[in-house]
C-alpha cells in the first residue's frame, strides 16, 4: 500500500479544514468518479497504450484518462490543465496525484495522450460511452459543469415553468415595454411626485431673478 504523504493528507482534508464546505466542483467530480465506467474505458485504450518496456515506465493509464476527461469537462487546454491540477486540490484528488511524491503530468504528456486517442479513433468511443452513462443517470453535461435536468438555471421570466408567477418578483408595464422590479424602480425614481416638485422648485428659483428685474423696471417707469 502506498504511504500517504503530508501533501496528500492536506488534499484530502484529513482534519485540517474543519469548516470547509464542498463546492459544486467537488460534488461534480465525486459524481463522475462514481458513475463513469473507468474499468471499461481503460480496457478500450490499454492495447494501444505504451508499456514502457526498456525505458521509463509511462504514467498510469487511468490517471491520463481522468486528466483527459477533466480537460473535456472544464474546457482546459493542455497548459491550463497542468496549472489547474497544481492549483486545485479537488482536481488532484479526482486524478489521484500526490504532490508529495510526484509532479503533475506536463502539457506535452497530455498532448501525446490526446494524439494517441486520435490516431486510434478512441476519442469518439470514450465520449459516446460517457454520453450513454450521463443519459442513463438523468444528467446533462455543459461546458464546465454538470446539471441535473431538474435544477437547470431558472429562466429569465418571473414565472415558474408551470406558468405561475413568482411572488418574490413583480413586473411593471410601461406602454408596450415590460419592466422588472429593479428597472422599474430605477426608472421610476425620476417620475416620483417629489422629484417633479423638486424640478418645478428649481425652475421657479431660476425664474425669480428675471421676475424681480422686470418688476423694478416697471416701477422705475411709473415714477
Amino acid at each position: 500500500m502506498k504511504q500517504q504523504t503530508l501533501a496528500m493528507a492536506v488534499d484530502q482534508n484529513a482534519g485540517f479544514e474543519q469548516f470547509r464546505k464542498p463546492t459544486r466542483r467537488d460534488e461534480f467530480l465525486q459524481t463522475m468518479d462514481m458513475i463513469m465506467p473507468w474499468t471499461d474505458l481503460r480496457a478500450a485504450i490499454e492495447p494501444f497504450y505504451p508499456k514502457g518496456v526498456g525505458g521509463r515506465p509511462p504514467i498510469g493509464l487511468e490517471r491520463m484518462l481522468r486528466i483527459h476527461f477533466v480537460q473535456h469537462w472544464f474546457n482546459l487546454a493542455d497548459l491550463a490543465c497542468e496549472e489547474a491540477l497544481y492549483d486545485s486540490a479537488s482536481l488532484r484528488r479526482f486524478v489521484g496525484i500526490d504532490l508529495g511524491s510526484e509532479p503533475v503530468p506536463d502539457a506535452t504528456t497530455m498532448l501525446k495522450f490526446r494524439r494517441l486517442l486520435n490516431d486510434h479513433k478512441l476519442g469518439e468511443k470514450l465520449f459516446a460511452t460517457e454520453g450513454q452513462v450521463l443519459q442513463s443517470g438523468g444528467f446533462k453535461l455543459k461546458t464546465g459543469s454538470i446539471l441535473d435536468a431538474t435544477i437547470i438555471g431558472a429562466p429569465s421570466s418571473t414565472k415558474y415553468k408551470e406558468g405561475k408567477r413568482d411572488p418574490e418578483m413583480h413586473q411593471a408595464r410601461k406602454g408596450q415595454q415590460v419592466l422588472r422590479d429593479e428597472d422599474a424602480h430605477r426608472r421610476g425614481q425620476s417620475q416620483r411626485p417629489g422629484a417633479q416638485r423638486r424640478g418645478h422648485c428649481s425652475q421657479r428659483a431660476r425664474q425669480a431673478p428675471v421676475a424681480r428685474s422686470a418688476a423694478r423696471q416697471r416701477a422705475a417707469r411709473l415714477r
